[in-house]
């Protein structure tokens, strides 16, 4: 899991180096595709229950599961990237968000906020006893976020899209959430590995699928970011799975450390 987490790591950066205005989503799953085959990986979302395209590319108001295409990207876009990559029958799965281009400040405040919610959740595993932990430390930073960023109006934790376990499946128990709730959820044992992945809104967190029957989009129109990574839970603490440094950097800023697999 930890080379098929580095393929998607690899990937994510040269997507998010080579986007820019002008370009079409199509161009960028170019980018992803080449990048998962250069490294002799696979993707996991290319065929996935029909899924057309190698990665997931979600625009402005557009959630998750966005199908790389026609359209162009414009100067201020809010682009969220998704990948999954399969090595020797395992699989890692990350997600992150950029805004091309000259931004408007509520756009980059929203993605930041989503990845400190991201870490956050990632790094209440460290000491929890169940998953549930992860939910709760990504409602407090967003309930926390200064919503005169956002015009004064209240972000939106999406609640229909979580994170989930992975494996030798992309998909596996349990869920993770992104929000307090009363079920506590699995427990956190080692040689769990989970994907965390907030997905926030500037507006309400209700959203809806269009005809394609894959894009996920807001209901109000309101932008949307998506961070996500794969983490496993080891004795001696955290390792992510697709991130370079395992998550040491950002980890340490929240007091807590990894179990060095490399």
């Amino acid at each position: 899991m930890r080379r098929a987490g580095l393929v998607v790591a690899d990937t994510l950066s040269a997507v998010r180096a080579m986007a820019r205005p002008g370009m079409t989503t199509a161009e960028l799953d170019r980018v992803a595709a080449d990048s998962i085959r250069a490294a002799g990986a696979t993707p996991s979302f290319l065929g996935y229950h029909g899924y057309p395209a190698t990665v997931c590319v979600s625009v402005n108001e557009e959630v998750v599961h966005g199908i790389p295409g026609s359209r162009v990207l414009l100067e201020g876009d809010v682009v969220s990237v998704d990948c999954g990559a399969i090595v020797d029958g395992w699989h890692g799965d990350s997600a992150l968000t950029f805004v091309l281009g000259a931004a408007d400040p509520a756009d980059e405040a929203l993605s930041r906020l989503t990845e400190r919610a991201m870490w956050a959740g990632i790094a209440a595993l460290a000491a929890a006893d169940r998953v549930g932990a992860v939910g709760d430390a990504v409602e407090e930073v967003v309930e926390t976020a200064e919503a005169s960023v956002n015009g004064g109006r209240p972000y939106g934790i999406v609640q229909e899209y979580v994170g989930h376990g992975i494996g030798q499946s992309m998909h596996e128990p349990p869920e993770v959430l992104n929000y307090r709730t009363r079920d506590r959820g699995a427990r956190v044992r080692p040689g769990l590995c989970v994907a965390v992945e907030p997905m926030i809104t500037r507006g309400a967190r209700f959203t809806q699928v269009l005809a394609d029957d894959w894009t996920v989009v807001t209901d109000d129109g309101g932008r949307a970011s998506h961070w996500e990574h794969t983490v496993a839970v080891l004795e001696g603490g955290l390792w992510v799975l697709t991130e370079h440094d395992g998550g040491a950097a950002r980890l340490a800023e929240l007091g807590v450390g990894v179990a060095a697999l490399d």
